[in-house]
C-alpha cells in the first residue's frame, strides 16, 4: 500500500544536497532497515551525480541471511543480463543489488579511514562507542546522510537503560551497577541539531524539538547556488588567488589542486618557505580532520621538487599513514607536467605489514631528486635532507620529533582533534618553544646554538575549512559539542585574581548533573576535557564514557573561593579523575590468578597481586588517581599538591561534604534548641 510520507524528510534531504551539508535520521524500530531504501532513493533523486554510495556499519550479524545473500547474487546477474522485472522483486533487495555498498565491522572501522560515502547506515547501536561514532560519520561527504537504525526498541526513553557493549568493560569485581548517562545526554542533544529527524520505522516523524516542526526549502539563487552559501565568499576568493598565481609558477599550477582558500593559502605559505632556501625554517600546520593537511603536505613536496630540492625525506609513524600524501605529490606533479616512467618512478614497499605503500619516488627530470620515506626513530639519516616532511606529528613522541628537528627546511603537520586523540602535548610544549625561538630571532635575540632549533624562523598555518562538507555543517557541530572534541581549543582563561592553594576547596562532582545536558552543565564539562586536553597527550572521545558511565569511577575538581552570590560558574583550577580499586574476593582473586589473567579495572590490586602471587592483596580497597590536570596557564603553583593533598584527607575521613556539614548543622540547632527547653523557668 503506498502512503504519502511526511514532507519535511524530503525537505531535508534536498536541504542538505543544495547546502552540501550532512542529516542525520534516527529510526525507531524492528522495519527501520526498509526505510533506509526509500532514504536512499530520496537521496539519489537530490542529487545530480551518480547513485551516492553507502556504508553499513554493523557489529556481528547483518541483516542478510545465507539464503538472501544467495539470492542478491542471483538478482546481480539477472541485472547484468538484463532479464530482471523490477515489479516482482523486493525493493530491499534491489536496492542491494543496484547500489554499491561497503560493508564493514564496527572493529573494521580503522580500514575505512580516508574514504568518503554519500550514506552511512549504523545498525546494532549497542555496540557503538563515541570512537566509533566519531569514525564512521566523518566518512560522509556534504548532501549525505547518516542513518542510526534503532533495532528491538519501542521509544527513545529505553536507551536510557540500555547495556552497551562497553560497559562490559567498565564493571569490576565490586562494582557492576552502571549507569548510562553518556546514552541519555546523546538522546538529549538530538534535539538541539537542525538536521535530525527522529522516526518510527513508518517514517512518523517523532516530535523532539521545536527546530523540526517546519522545515522549509533552501532558496536558491537563478544560478541554483543557495541564497546563503557559507563557503561562497571563499571560493570567490580561492579563485581570485588562483588567477593572481597565474603566471608564478609552480605556485600557479598547485593551487588550481587545492579545494579550499586556507588549504591554498597553507600551500603558498609552504611554497614561499621553500622558495627562501635559507634551510632554517619551519612551517607547522594543525588543523582538526578532514581539512585536507596531508594533501596541501602532498602538493608542497612537488612544489619543492620542481624548485630544485634533491633529497626530501618524509615521515610518520607508518607508511600506511601516508597514502593521501603521496597521491597528492603525483597530482603535483601531473600539474607540473611531469610524467610517470618518464620524469619519475615510484617505489613500493615490500614489506607485507605496510600493504604495498609507496616509500619512494625517484624524479629523473633535470637531475636527480628523490623523495624517501623514513621511520620517525632513523633521524641519524636525515644528514644529507634539504627538507624533511613530518605527517601527523602528534602520534610520534615528542622527544622523537625534536631529534627530528636539524639544519634543514622542516614542514610539520599535527591533528590537533578528533577521533584518534589530540595532539595538545604537541602543540602546547614543541610548537609554543619554536614560536618563542623564532620570535627571539627576529628581535634579534636568538642564538645560533639556541637549543633545539636556535636560529630558525618559525611559521604557523591553520586549516580550518572542511573539504568534504560545507563550512557551518551541524552534524560535526552536534558531533564536536557531543563528544567534546573541540574542548582542546577553547581552555578557559585563568581566573583573573589567582587564589592562594590554601584558599581552594576540593568539590566532588555529582555526574548525573554533569552529563544532564543542561547548558550551565554543559560548559562545565567543556571546560573540564579541555583541561584534560592541554594537560595529558592522548585524549580519545572513549575517555567521556569512562568519566560517564564506569561505576567505579568519580571526578573532583578544585576551585577557589566560590561567590555564592554570583550566578556565574567557578573558574577550574584542576581536575582529578579517580578509581576505587580493590575489595575482590578471595575465590576471585585466587581463580584469577591461577588463569593468569588480569579482568579489566581493579589495576594495582591485579597488578602487585600477580606480582607477589597474594591472593589476599586483591581483597584491599584504595583510590587510584587516573588523571589529574591543572590549568595549563598554571603550572607549578601548587594547585596540583593542594589537589592531591585534600583528596587523601576526604578518603580518610577528615573531610566532610556540603550535606553531611548541613545536617551537622542542623543537629546542633536542634540540640541547642532542647537545652533551651530543659532550661530553668523563671
Amino acid at each position: 500500500m503506498r502512503k504519502k510520507i511526511d514532507a519535511r524528510i524530503r525537505t531535508l534531504v534536498e536541504n542538505c544536497v543544495k547546502l552540501r551539508q550532512r542529516g542525520l535520521f534516527v529510526i525507531i524500530g524492528d522495519k527501520g532497515r526498509d526505510q533506509v531504501v526509500n532514504l536512499h532513493y530520496m537521496l539519489s533523486k537530490a542529487v545530480v551525480k551518480a547513485r551516492p554510495s553507502v556504508l553499513w556499519c554493523y557489529k556481528k550479524d547483518l541483516y542478510l541471511s545465507s539464503a538472501r545473500k544467495k539470492r542478491m547474487n542471483q538478482i546481480r546477474k539477472m541485472q547484468q543480463r538484463g532479464l530482471l522485472d523490477p515489479e516482482k522483486e523486493d525493493p530491499f533487495s534491489l536496492f542491494v543489488a543496484s547500489t554499491q555498498i561497503r560493508y564493514c565491522y564496527y572493529h573494521e572501522t580503522q580500514n575505512i579511514l580516508g574514504n568518503t560515502y554519500g550514506m552511512c547506515v549504523l545498525q546494532d547501536f549497542e555496540a557503538l562507542t563515541p570512537n566509533l561514532l566519531a569514525r564512521t560519520i566523518e566518512t560522509v561527504e556534504g548532501g549525505g546522510l547518516v542513518v542510526l537504525l534503532l533495532s528491538n526498541l519501542n521509544s527513545l526513553s529505553q536507551l536510557y537503560t540500555l547495556t552497551m557493549d562497553v560497559h562490559s568493560r567498565l564493571r569490576t569485581e565490586s562494582h557492576q551497577d552502571v549507569t548510562g548517562r553518556f546514552n541519555e545526554r546523546l538522546v538529549l542533544s538530538l534535539a538541539s541539531c537542525p538536521h535530525c529527524l527522529l522516526m518510527d520505522d513508518e517514517l512518523n516523524v517523532l516530535p523532539t524539538s521545536s527546530l523540526i516542526k517546519y522545515i522549509e526549502p533552501v532558496p536558491l539563487n537563478p544560478d541554483g547556488t543557495p541564497v546563503n552559501d557559507p563557503s561562497a565568499a571563499s571560493k570567490q576568493e580561492l579563485q581570485d588567488l588562483s588567477g593572481s598565481l597565474a603566471d608564478t609558477q609552480p605556485a600557479g599550477s598547485l593551487v588550481g589542486r587545492c579545494r579550499t582558500l586556507d588549504q591554498a593559502r597553507a600551500l603558498v605559505t609552504f611554497l614561499d618557505a621553500a622558495s627562501e632556501k635559507t634551510l632554517r625554517s619551519t612551517v607547522a600546520l594543525t588543523a582538526s580532520r578532514g581539512r585536507g593537511k596531508s594533501a596541501a603536505l602532498g602538493l608542497a613536496i612537488a612544489g619543492a621538487v620542481a624548485l630544485g630540492y634533491s633529497n626530501i625525506f618524509v615521515t610518520a609513524p607508518s607508511p600506511e599513514n601516508l597514502r593521501t600524501l603521496f597521491q597528492f605529490v603525483f597530482k603535483g606533479l601531473d600539474s607540473l607536467d611531469y610524467k610517470e616512467h618518464i620524469d619519475y618512478d615510484l617505489v613500493e614497499s615490500t614489506n607485507p605489514s605496510f600493504g604495498k605503500a609507496v616509500v619512494r619516488v625517484n624524479i629523473f627530470r633535470n637531475h636527480r631528486q628523490t623523495v624517501q620515506y623514513i621511520l620517525p626513530q632513523h633521524h641519524a639519516k636525515l644528514a644529507q635532507a634539504e627538507l624533511l616532511v613530518i605527517d601527523e606529528a602528534a602520534a610520534i613522541p615528542l622527544p622523537t620529533v625534536k631529534a627530528l628537528l636539524g639544519p634543514y627546511l622542516v614542514f610539520l603537520c599535527s591533528t590537533v582533534n578528533g577521533y584518534e586523540g589530540t595532539g595538545r602535548s604537541l602543540s602546547l610544549k614543541l610548537i609554543q618553544q619554536l614560536r618563542e625561538q623564532g620570535a627571539k630571532l627576529s628581535s634579534g635575540e636568538g642564538k645560533s646554538g639556541d637549543g633545539l632549533s636556535g636560529g630558525r624562523t618559525f611559521r604557523e598555518v591553520q586549516l580550518a575549512e572542511p573539504i568534504r562538507y560545507a563550512p557551518g555543517d551541524p552534524i560535526e557541530s552536534w558531533l564536536h559539542n557531543l563528544l567534546c572534541l573541540d574542548a582542546g581549543q577553547h581552555v578557559p582563561r585563568p581566573p583573573a585574581k589567582l587564589p592562594h592553594p590554601d584558599q581552594c576547596e576540593l568539590y566532588y562532582v555529582e555526574r548525573d548533573t554533569l552529563f544532564s545536558y543542561h547548558k550551565a552543565s554543559e560548559r562545565f564539562l567543556q571546560n573540564m576535557v579541555s583541561l584534560y586536553v592541554a594537560s595529558h597527550y592522548k585524549n580519545t572521545p572513549n575517555d567521556l564514557i569512562l568519566m560517564s558511565d564506569a561505576p567505579a569511577h568519580h571526578l573532583f575538581v578544585l576551585l577557589g573561593p566560590v561567590d555564592e552570590t554570583q550566578n556565574v560558574l567557578p573558574d577550574i583550577l584542576a581536575v582529578v579523575q579517580v578509581a576505587l580499586e580493590g575489595a575482590i574476593s578471595r575465590k576471585a582473586a585466587m581463580s584469577s590468578l591461577a588463569r593468569g589473567e588480569l579482568p579489566q579495572g581493579d589495576l594495582i590490586p591485579w597488578t602487585v597481586g600477580q606480582q607477589y602471587q597474594d591472593p589476599d592483596f586483591p581483597s584491599l580497597s584504595g583510590a587510584r588517581i587516573v588523571r589529574i590536570a591543572v590549568h595549563p596557564e598554571m603550572p607549578r603553583a601548587g594547585y596540583g599538591t593542594r589537589a592531591i593533598e585534600l583528596l587523601k584527607r576526604y578518603y580518610q575521613g577528615e573531610l566532610s561534604g556540603l550535606h553531611e556539614e548541613d545536617e551537622e548543622e542542623a543537629d546542633d540547632e536542634e540540640e541547642e534548641a532542647d537545652e533551651e527547653e530543659a532550661g530553668p523557668s523563671k
